[in-house]
């Protein structure tokens, strides 16, 4: 069995300083570590329990099968936070059926990002009896 210690997303972007000014300035992330140098250097982000590498460059674009998904505190303060910064939202905060409160984002290369507001009863939060 595969005894995994840390795990990252790899992210290999059309334009990598387009893509560090996003994600770490648009959406403010904080930089776990870089290395590297010039142009195409990474920067690793923390993303709550896991981080994101920015890295590389590629020439085709992300596949679309590739979500990422990130939670947060208060969906409709990062609306406001985000959409202040200039970042594009897809789809605003919305109360899902299944009880969580999601808004809709993509980084510049089009990877969807999905936030994620978990309400204080929901069954995520707890589990009754236990």
């Amino acid at each position: 069995m595969v005894h995994v210690l840390s795990s990252r997303t790899l992210l290999r972007p059309a334009d990598p300083e387009r893509s560090r000014a996003f994600y770490g300035g648009q959406l403010g992330l904080a930089v776990h570590r870089e290395f590297g140098t010039g142009p195409e250097r990474g920067t690793v982000y923390f993303l709550g329990g896991g981080f994101l590498e920015v890295s590389g460059r590629c020439d085709v674009p992300p596949s679309p099968a590739l979500k990422l998904w990130l939670q947060v505190a208060d969906a409709a303060a990062a609306h406001e936070e985000l959409t202040a910064a200039g970042v594009e939202v897809l789809r605003p905060p919305v109360k899902e059926p299944w009880g969580l409160i999601e808004m809709w984002i993509a980084d510049p290369d089009g990877t969807e990002i999905v936030l994620v507001e978990i309400p204080a009863d929901h069954p995520l939060r707890h589990r009754p009896g236990i």
